[in-house]
């Protein structure tokens, strides 16, 4: 399934750091922004997830919600988020054919020579009726979480 700006988000559910399911639809009436990373502890992952904590406040300000998704376990990302002090909700998308898989940021990666499945660090822009207004493939960390959050503050 392929997901352009302008499509509908489909509302698959994850699993919630804290147990709790939670599915796109869940957050209908406000803006949400999806980010995608591959691994939790990993530098360019703990960096943007300590990016997005930095401005949840911003983004709240623009009647934006934050939820970060990898293929980590809740107890990874309980964990995580009490390593860095975090403030972003993350969620597990670790069921085969999830969220991630449907939007094909699950794929087939290459590293050192080896072939693997890995996440490809992206992030979706949702308006509050949960349509996809704006994506970021292959997202390079620096200076991500203010782009984003320029974006929200206009939609």
């Amino acid at each position: 399934m392929s997901v352009s700006e302008g499509s509908a988000m489909p509302d698959v559910a994850m699993v919630r750091h804290d147990g709790e399911q939670v599915k796109p639809s869940d957050y209908r009436g406000r803006k949400l922004v999806l980010f995608f990373y591959p691994k939790d502890n990993t530098p360019g992952c703990t960096t943007e997830a300590k990016d997005f904590s930095a401005l949840k406040a911003e983004f709240e300000a623009a009647g934006c919600a934050l939820l970060g998704v990898s293929k980590d376990s809740s107890k990874k990302h309980q964990n995580f988020i009490a390593k860095h002090d975090l403030t972003v909700e993350l969620a597990t998308d670790a069921e085969e054919g999830g969220l991630s898989d449907m939007l094909g940021v699950w794929t087939e990666k290459q590293m050192y020579g080896k072939t693997f499945m890995g996440m490809v660090r992206s992030t979706y822009l949702l308006d509050a009726e949960g349509t996809v207004a704006r994506i970021w493939p292959k997202v390079k960390v620096k200076d991500h979480a203010q782009e984003v959050l320029a974006a929200a503050q206009q939609l």
